[in-house]
């Protein structure tokens, strides 16, 4: 269940990513703020995802 979640807000990081960029090829816009804040829900997604998706046994030795 928390791989599938992690993977799931991988692809969100994904998408936003995605529609931000296609949002400044199509508009003129030059609205800093947006891409700050999309950046960084991009990434608090992309990190959790990835906390989620990483295997807790660890090797030792």
């Amino acid at each position: 269940m928390r791989k599938e979640l992690g993977k799931w807000l991988m692809d969100i990081a994904k998408y936003l990513a995605t529609a931000v960029l296609l949002s400044s090829v199509f508009t003129e816009q030059e609205e800093g703020i947006m891409y700050i804040i999309a950046f960084m829900a991009a990434v608090i997604t992309l990190f959790t995802g990835l906390i989620l998706v990483r295997d807790k046994k660890q090797k030792e030795g």
